[in-house]
């Protein structure tokens, strides 16, 4: 078979392991020309052998990986809501973004191989964040109640929800559409309140921002305003009015909706449970205490059954991350990191024991 040489491949490979062209070139002894050159949709000197293998090795990517035919269907950067967008560096936003497009690809690989929930999410552009929020608790059965798993509640409903490493606090989470699928991705750094609560200001961005570019204080702020809502709803947090609250007490009532005290105490003067004065004793004393950054007995962080489902019946049929990277010609690593298996090495070492959602086998 006459291997072809795949630009696209070259530049998702780059951007993934956050190196310029310039530092490519200088990696693999060649001019930035050369390596621009290699990257052009139409290239028209296209690297062969020691070349190939060089640039393999600096960017840990087998050979095969930029000889696929299937070009990468890069995720555009406007459909990509990103919350710290002008404190990001662009490397980070770019490698994230490629991992992006790496989890629409293994995505692909588990939708040939299983029939994966139906998206089932609402279009509430014209809505505001708490009407949105309180629509959906009502839709989805929620009632006033605490959500125990927001990860699988979003799987439940067609949301792709994916697991990042990126090593940095700046890529918090990310979501986008794609060919009428929504995907989330959560960086694995955050704390188990915070990345709830980015799961659902991420859902928020599905369904208020669907057809607009996700991006903006003001949509920012929308999507935060619809997380609050959404896992502290405002008849729950309403009954607490006319108390006067310590931060033991916020400690001890944040464990109830599974968020952040800092999360807690400013949805709380949101909805006037707290007056202004409290509000800033509270935020002053909290900080004190380490809150914004830290949580006291924090809750575990949230994984996908969906896919921790996926990895054990593919696991029957001896197949492992090892396997699926082989062939989707991915480092193991990348695959790992999307499935929420960091630092998983070989076919099966895939260990789980979490409740499984109901899979169908596309035969």
């Amino acid at each position: 078979m006459n291997m072809v040489f795949n630009p696209s491949r070259l530049k998702l490979a780059r951007t993934r392991r956050q190196l310029t062209i310039k530092k490519l070139a200088e990696l693999v002894g060649l001019t930035p020309r050369a390596v621009s050159e290699y990257e052009k949709e139409r290239c028209t000197s296209v690297p062969k052998g020691q070349t190939i293998a060089s640039i393999s090795e600096a960017l840990f990517y087998p050979p095969e990986f930029f000889f696929e035919e299937d070009d990468i269907d890069e995720v555009a950067t406007d459909s990509v809501s990103f919350r710290s967008l002008k404190s990001m560096k662009a490397s980070h936003q770019h490698a994230a973004i490629s991992a992006g497009s790496l989890g629409v690809m293994v995505d692909t690989y588990l939708r040939d191989k299983f029939e994966l929930p139906k998206v089932n999410l609402p279009d509430l552009k014209d809505s505001t964040p708490e009407e949105a929020a309180t629509l959906i608790r009502s839709e989805w059965g929620l009632g006033n109640n605490s959500i125990s798993d927001v990860i699988s509640l979003l799987e439940k409903y067609g949301v792709r929800v994916y697991s990042l490493d990126e090593k940095t606090a700046a890529v918090d989470a990310f979501s986008f559409w794609r060919d009428g699928v929504p995907y989330v991705f959560l960086n694995t750094q955050k704390s188990g309140e915070r990345s709830r609560f980015d799961a659902c200001h991420e859902l928020g961005h599905l369904v208020l921002h669907r057809e607009s570019v996700p991006q903006g204080k003001d949509i920012e702020r929308e999507a935060d305003t619809f997380a609050a809502y959404f896992l502290m709803p405002t008849d729950t947090v309403k009954k607490l009015s006319g108390r006067f609250f310590s931060i033991s007490d916020i400690l001890k009532l944040k464990k109830s909706w599974k968020v952040s005290a800092m999360a807690l105490i400013v949805h709380m003067r949101r909805l006037e449970v707290l007056s202004e004065w409290q509000y800033k004793s509270m935020i002053i004393e909290a900080s004190k205490m380490g809150l914004r950054t830290k949580e006291i007995e924090g809750i575990p962080k949230e994984k996908s059954k969906l896919l921790n489902n996926i990895l054990e019946k593919l696991k029957l049929k001896n197949i492992g991350v090892s396997d699926i990277a082989k062939d989707l010609k991915l480092p193991v690593e990348e695959v790992s990191n999307l499935l929420f298996r960091f630092n998983v090495i070989g076919g099966s070492n895939v260990k789980t024991n979490k409740p499984k959602p109901t899979l169908t086998v596309v035969k």
